[in-house]
């Protein structure tokens, strides 16, 4: 009928699948975490060239135009 062997060694590779699935979970979460520190990051660095660039351009500071070279 039931085989207690077999049920332990099922529950066994179930726990072990169980606790493996957790270990990913944690190392995926850590992943996105620090992804997240550095999107943030990144946007707080746009964000300041984009108000650098507006204030110079307000100033009237603004890049030299585009020069096609002789040979066009």
């Amino acid at each position: 009928m039931t085989d207690p062997q077999g049920l332990a060694q099922r529950l066994e590779a179930l726990e072990m699948h169980a606790a493996h699935q957790a270990r990913v979970i944690d190392e995926l979460n850590a992943t996105v975490a620090a992804q997240w520190t550095t999107i943030d990051a990144l946007r707080r660095g746009l964000a300041t060239i984009a108000e650098r660039l507006e204030s110079a351009e307000a100033r009237g500071v603004g890049l030299p135009p585009v020069q096609k070279p002789p040979h066009y």
